[in-house]
């Protein structure tokens, strides 16, 4: 664990560029209905959750606002994340959108706004202006720290020549079948803290031999092991279940420890392009209707 990580209750939280802090661990709702958010988000609450990662195109942000309420834990207890829609990211767009963010959490600020995605091949390849946007929210303090998501080096390049804050996070793909070592790299050298998603490929890690010898070793899940892994390489993980029992299971991971060649074992099995579950960032353009 890198000499960022602090330790607050059970769960570790990160220390950011911007000398804010995140808890390592949080709660994902991404497909979850929005019906049925408040009360899913509820149940992690009680569990012990309080970093929470929606977006605007999850459409459920007024669910989690609702459960975030109705919890009667005080608001700065928690980390809400939240992230741009792929159609706004003009940035008369972009600021409609982020009011509506809030109201729709109900909360005078976000812990965190993300770029959803840079979407290279629209909007003339102007992320950098969208950027800039988000820069407004930060100075203005709705936002108490900004992102992105699903960038690349490359984009990450370009944001640094061109705009003046550097991102808090990166929120990008990683599992052991990919583990995207050269944006890891990147975000440690400019201190850019890494977000996995999609952090055990769909379930796909799951039955892993390698994995699997290892949490029948330690007395664990396979899915808690993977998300140990992730956690002592020193990434933010926020994985989605809906059932109470997965959602505990999911908290239980700070009271055992991986051997490094373990977390070497499990890091081996990365297949490079070949075991991305997601879309390229370079390439993808997907905007809702």
């Amino acid at each position: 664990m890198s000499d960022t990580t602090q330790k607050t209750g059970s769960v570790p939280t990160i220390v950011l560029n911007d000398g804010r802090t995140i808890p390592q661990l949080g709660f994902g709702v991404f497909q979850v209905p929005p019906e049925d958010t408040a009360e899913v988000t509820g149940r992690a609450i009680e569990i012990g959750y309080r970093h929470i990662d929606t977006a605007e195109m999850y459409g459920n942000e007024e669910g989690v606002g609702r459960a975030v309420r109705d919890s009667g834990i005080d608001r700065d207890e928690f980390f809400i994340t939240s992230k741009l829609n792929n159609g706004f990211h003009r940035p008369d767009d972009a600021r409609k959108a982020f009011d509506e963010t809030l109201s729709k959490l109900g909360v005078e600020q976000v812990d965190l706004f993300l770029i959803h995605w840079p979407l290279p091949t629209l909007y003339d390849g102007d992320f950098p202006a969208t950027w800039r946007v988000l820069e407004e929210f930060y100075r203005d303090g709705r936002a108490r720290s900004i992102g992105v998501s699903n960038f690349t080096p490359s984009q990450l390049r370009r944001l640094a020549a061109e705009t003046d804050v550097v991102p808090a996070v990166n929120q990008v793909e990683v599992h052991p079948y990919f583990t995207n070592e050269q944006v890891r790299a990147y975000g440690v050298e400019h201190q850019i803290a890494t977000e996995a998603w999609s952090p055990i490929a769909q379930g796909k890690v799951l039955d892993d031999p390698t994995i699997s010898e290892i949490a029948e070793r330690v007395g664990r899940s396979t899915a808690q092991v993977t998300l140990r892994w992730h956690i002592e390489r020193g990434d933010i993980v926020f994985p989605k279940s809906v059932t109470t029992e997965r959602m505990q299971a999911n908290f239980d991971i700070f009271d055992f420890e991986l051997a490094d060649s373990d977390v070497a074992a499990i890091s081996a099995l990365d297949k490079g392009e070949a075991g991305r579950t997601g879309p390229d960032p370079e390439t993808f353009d997907y905007v809702p209707s």
